[in-house]
């Protein structure tokens, strides 16, 4: 599969869509999800054409990779739900059609503010 240009998180990174921006960096974007199922629901994306994680740890740089792993503890603090700042969160990406994936481009989720369940149901 290629990477689909014309995906949602393509056009927010190209500011052709609005996002309610967290946090950002050289390589990430941070935002809150627009259809949230938690009380906390944020979306953090490299700002490289990675359809998922697997296609992000096989192209992406050793730079990118620390950058998205730091960024997901940075919004946690951000947002009050760090280990040291809040009662925890839970940070999730979905690959492919059995893992759940429907934008064609990698994100992490991370959800908190309250007590997220179940892992799988």
């Amino acid at each position: 599969m290629s990477y689909d240009k014309n995906n949602i998180f393509a056009k927010i990174l190209r500011k052709e869509i609005p996002c309610k921006k967290i946090f950002e960096n050289e390589y990430v974007l941070s935002f809150y999800d627009i259809h949230a199922q938690k009380k906390i629901h944020a979306l953090i994306i490299p700002k490289g054409e990675y359809i998922d994680l697997d296609d992000f740890n096989q192209k992406a740089s050793d730079q990118e990779i620390v950058a998205i792993s730091k960024a997901i503890t940075e919004v946690s603090r951000i947002l009050g739900v760090s280990a040291d700042t809040g009662k925890g969160y839970r940070a999730l990406t979905n690959l492919g059609e059995h893992g759940g994936q429907e934008v064609p481009h990698l994100h992490f989720h991370l959800f908190g503010g309250e007590k997220i369940g179940k892992m799988v149901e």
